[in-house]
């Protein structure tokens, strides 16, 4: 096949690209320029759209053989990405960039040009399996590394983009993969792996919002209303956040208290007991199936976070709408998170979180 290589200058998508060739593909590398100024994103081994990390791509795929380009998707990111945060937060919601990257960005946008120029397939260096099931439909599958895997970030995937992706690493640890890259010469054997959120250059995200979004003055209270204190954005808290809500005086119990909720429109953060955290009812809108439809209920395991845990659940397709019901309670999820449903290992789809409950 005639594939596309995107290479974010790590070693994952490093190796990725070069077992494409040795499975015998046409590939071609490809790295993502995100930023419409390099400079104001994170530098270093920290990202996946500086400069040092396209010079990084270009020299993997010069030891590896392959052509290779830039592509500049800055405006789409821009769009898609950076401004849909921005959005999600000022509404009181808690994002997950990375799933709305692979969603507009990196399976969207690119898999849509590169079919358009005769591309097979895009591979990747994520975490994760495909497995072809009954009557052709391409399954995604955990990694083999549980440390690793993630399935949870590409659960936004549909069947037609699995159709054209590629996962050389999902049955690899990533010891092996750095040791691989040893083998080939790759200079980024040795890189550390990226975190945090690519666009926010030093990690601070409150910070980065208060820049953004200006100041938008509210109160924290307690579950009886009582003002505890003022604050300069709800942009600025997440629900079960603990850190840094310096609200000086302690709870009547001693105990540690936590958001609980958020309301945008006055700016009002709600905090309290841990237990009060506790849900086990989610309603989720904008699902995204990766195969065909599951049926009305679905006994299934659900993920909540990237390297979270798995809950059983129920999870009723209700149109565009899924309510899941939690076997077990949750704590401290956040409206705008993605549930991730799982049968077995297998990736059922994904939901945004609308709203959480707690059974009476």
């Amino acid at each position: 096949m005639r594939v596309l290589a995107a290479m974010s200058g790590g070693v994952d998508s490093a190796v990725a690209a070069a077992r494409a060739v040795d499975a015998g593909h046409d590939v071609t590398g490809v790295h993502l320029a995100l930023s419409r100024n390099p400079q104001s994103y994170r530098s270093g081994a920290r990202g996946c759209c500086s400069i040092e990390d396209s010079n990084d791509a270009r020299r993997a795929a010069d030891v590896i053989g392959i052509p290779f380009y830039v592509w500049d998707m800055s405006d789409q990111f821009h769009e898609e990405v950076v401004e849909d945060f921005k959005a999600e937060y000022l509404a009181g919601r808690t994002p997950n960039p990375c799933l709305r990257c692979n969603e507009k960005i990196k399976f969207a946008a690119v898999l849509d040009r590169a079919l358009a120029l005769g591309f097979d397939a895009v591979v990747t260096g994520h975490y994760a399996q495909l497995v072809t099931g009954a009557g052709g439909v391409v399954e995604m599958h955990r990694a083999t590394d549980d440390a690793k895997d993630q399935s949870y970030v590409l659960g936004v995937l549909t069947q037609q983009q699995l159709a054209h992706s590629l996962f050389p690493l999902g049955d690899t640890t990533k010891d092996v993969v750095r040791e691989e890259a040893e083998r080939r010469d790759l200079a980024v054997a040795k890189k550390p792996d990226s975190h945090d959120i690519c666009f926010i250059a030093n990690g601070d995200t409150p910070g980065w919002l208060h820049e953004k979004l200006g100041a938008k003055p509210g109160t924290i209270v307690d579950e009886a209303g009582e003002v505890l204190r003022e604050h300069d954005g709800a942009y600025a808290y997440t629900i079960g956040q603990r850190r840094g809500l310096r609200l000086g005086t302690p709870a009547p119990d001693g105990e540690p208290r936590f958001v609980l909720d958020i309301e945008p429109v006055s700016g009002t953060v709600t905090v309290g007991s841990r237990e009060a955290l506790d849900i086990d009812r989610i309603e989720g809108i904008r699902p995204l199936w990766c195969g065909n439809p599951p049926p009305d209920a679905l006994e299934c395991t659900v993920q909540l976070r990237a390297h979270g845990d798995e809950y059983p659940a129920t999870a009723t397709v209700l149109g565009d709408r899924v309510a899941i019901d939690l076997h077990e309670p949750a704590s401290g999820i956040a409206p705008g998170q993605a549930a991730v449903i799982y049968a077995g290992t297998r990736v059922v789809g994904s939901t945004t979180i609308a709203s959480t409950a707690r059974g009476g």
